[in-house]
């Protein structure tokens, strides 16, 4: 399977995170790429209108979406993945090591509702594995180091990267949560900068770095190995990893980070409904010394 996909890009603005939809030009096959649910932390409403853009979009141009691609449980947003599914039908899928993140959350929240066998997606995807979306040939990449199930996906001359890399000028991701490594972070975007220099590389984040008055989610693998300002060639493994280890030690959790990967490692369902009828999310607490619980 050859070809060039279709790629519409749809970016949040308040968790500057970019969705994609991606269609096979030839059958109007199509898939959504890290889905946005819209949530008001402060309120705890959810609603799926950015869901709902990318579905319209869809239905005007006459595609069938048939994938919902998560390329890791994300930590800055909640995903629209059960919205896209109820509406289209699509299978949910994510890497296969996503268990063993479920596992470990399943132990920082005290949830007995998580399989930790992802078992709530419909597919997990093994490294190197490929399948077809319409004439085109998705390949799945298994790139962790961010968190340890994070694959990007391989589409024509497009590789969708998550959260692995950012923009030349903003560098990379962080590595500090749970099962993350900078180590093999590093790895992960040397395999991904080892693929043909033409070939463009879509972010899932954008934060706009100093100086640069727009954002941007579209480059190539010659410029992230000429500019990228953390791992451009020439920076050694371990020149990453001390930086990035002192990096993350000041980078504060994200906003989102508790409801976020709450509902995401149960592939975007909320918690079942309480006695009363809502459902609850959990906020852990960790009194410091001086604090009387």
């Amino acid at each position: 399977m050859t070809g060039t996909p279709q790629i519409a890009a749809y970016f949040d603005q308040a968790t500057s995170t970019i969705t994609y939809l991606v269609s096979d030009p030839a059958t109007k096959q199509a898939a959504v790429i890290d889905p946005v649910l819209d949530y008001d932390h402060r309120s705890g409403k959810a609603t799926a209108a950015s869901a709902r853009r990318v579905l319209d979009d869809a239905a005007a141009q006459g595609l069938k979406i048939v994938w919902v691609l998560e390329t890791h449980a994300h930590a800055d947003h909640l995903t629209a993945a059960p919205q896209i599914r109820a509406a289209t039908g699509a299978k949910v899928a994510i890497g296969e090591h996503i268990a063993r993140v479920q596992g470990t959350f399943r132990t920082v929240f005290n949830l007995d509702d998580i399989s930790a066998t992802g078992a709530e997606f419909d597919r997990l995807l093994k490294d190197g594995e490929t399948f077809a979306l319409g004439e085109l040939e998705v390949e799945v990449i298994h790139t962790p180091g961010h968190t340890p199930a994070c694959v990007s996906y391989r589409i024509g001359d497009a590789v969708f990267v998550g959260d692995t890399l950012f923009m030349p000028d903003y560098g990379t991701a962080r590595a500090d949560f749970p099962g993350g490594d900078a180590r093999a972070l590093y790895r992960s975007i040397h395999r991904l900068l080892s693929l043909p220099p033409q070939t463009r590389l879509f972010m899932c984040h954008d934060y706009k770095a100093p100086g640069r008055d727009t954002y941007a989610w579209e480059t190539t693998v010659a410029e992230e190995r000429a500019k990228n300002v953390h791992v451009h060639d020439g920076v050694s493994e371990d020149e990453f990893v001390a930086m990035r280890t002192k990096r993350d030690a000041t980078l504060p959790a994200p906003v989102l980070l508790l409801p976020s990967i709450q509902v995401n490692i149960r592939a975007g369902h909320f918690p079942e409904p309480e006695n009363n009828g809502t459902r609850y999310l959990k906020i852990p607490l960790r009194p410091a010394a001086d604090v009387t619980p």
